[in-house]
């Protein structure tokens, strides 16, 4: 987007999990495989974030609920504080995901449209920078799961 008056981010989210084990073992070959039950335990992380298309300005907040239109608001508001700037409208792109559109906020993105905007990733025409988002996204993953190809990921963009 080439406007000097508005600033573009993209947003969305991530949950990282860690579920389940592997349990190797020896039977003989003439018992019966045994049946091996884990404990049902399931540790996840999920975070919201928003990037800046313009510079790469990075915005996050975890988030230790679930992925829902009432933690999605209180996003929203975290981080139309943290992206306002004097003079400029922001406008985020986000996926469809189904608590984006949540009726529980939209009265309150209706009342913030002039100075804040939230579009949906539903043409082709945010398709190009949504994308590279989330490549971006992809490479900050692998990074922070100190993967050895780390060094190569730098500022997004």
């Amino acid at each position: 987007m080439q406007d000097p008056a508005v600033d573009l981010w993209a947003l969305d989210e991530v949950h990282f999990q860690q579920q389940g084990s592997r349990c190797r073992m020896w039977v003989p070959p003439e018992t019966k495989d045994p049946v091996v039950y884990h404990h049902p335990t399931r540790k996840s992380v999920g975070y919201f974030a928003a990037v800046r298309l313009r510079d790469g300005e990075f915005l996050f907040r975890r988030e230790s609920g679930k992925f829902n239109g009432e933690s999605f608001w209180e996003f929203l508001k975290v981080f139309r504080e943290a992206s306002a700037v004097a003079g400029r409208r922001v406008l985020a792109i986000s996926d469809n995901a189904q608590y984006h559109r949540a009726k529980l906020h939209l009265e309150w993105r209706v009342h913030q449209a002039t100075n804040f905007g939230l579009d949906f990733c539903n043409g082709p025409h945010f398709l190009d920078k949504y994308f590279a988002f989330l490549r971006w996204w992809a490479a900050l993953k692998m990074k922070e799961s100190q993967c050895p190809e780390r060094e190569r990921v730098t500022h997004p963009v």
